[in-house]
């Protein structure tokens, strides 16, 4: 938990010089937060190539409003859900032109989403990567990156009472799958 603090604490303080134009310190900080980022965009996508192409997008447009960013604090939270949008529109941009949103549903993603290593087992890492979307990118906000409740609220631009209810039900699901009922 000391190492979370101050990796907490390092990252309010890049913020901070960012927003003064350091150079340098924003340089840290997506050198610190762009694999993060890259993560859950491939978390909510399941395309390596679209994850890529989302964190890279959501770059320039943290670049444009981090000055416009009020608390340190709330870095991790605002940088996931400007990922979480721009995978949304892309998202929303093949959904019209190949109509995705069918083939998804018939044909889930065979790629397990990256996990972190500190999870054991495949079995965890395939009932995550079996999860819908926003199930997982909840599960990964919160167990993962340790994000509070209301954290992965604003990264997934959803309403608190969603994340518990996103939670609730990717639990059982893993759950059932851990214990052989599915």
């Amino acid at each position: 938990m000391v190492a979370d603090s101050a990796a907490r604490i390092l990252d309010e303080y890049l913020v901070a010089a960012a927003r003064t134009g350091d150079r340098h310190a924003f340089g840290l900080l997506a050198r610190r937060w762009h694999g993060k980022l890259v993560a859950h965009a491939w978390r909510l996508t399941g395309d390596p190539d679209m994850a890529q192409d989302a964190a890279q997008a959501s770059w320039l447009e943290i670049v444009g409003g981090l000055g416009r960013l009020r608390d340190e604090k709330a870095f991790p939270a605002w940088a996931y859900r400007i990922v979480t949008r721009r995978c949304a529109r892309q998202l929303d941009q093949r959904i019209r032109g190949r109509r995705l949103a069918q083939s998804l549903a018939e044909n889930p993603p065979e790629q397990p989403a990256p996990v972190d290593a500190a999870l054991v087992g495949s079995a965890l890492r395939s009932a995550i990567a079996a999860l819908p979307p926003d199930q997982r990118g909840a599960i990964a906000l919160f167990y993962l990156e340790e994000l509070s409740v209301a954290e992965v609220a604003v990264a997934l631009h959803v309403p608190v009472g969603t994340v518990k209810t996103r939670l609730m039900h990717a639990r059982r699901k893993l759950r059932g799958v851990l214990e052989g009922e599915e």
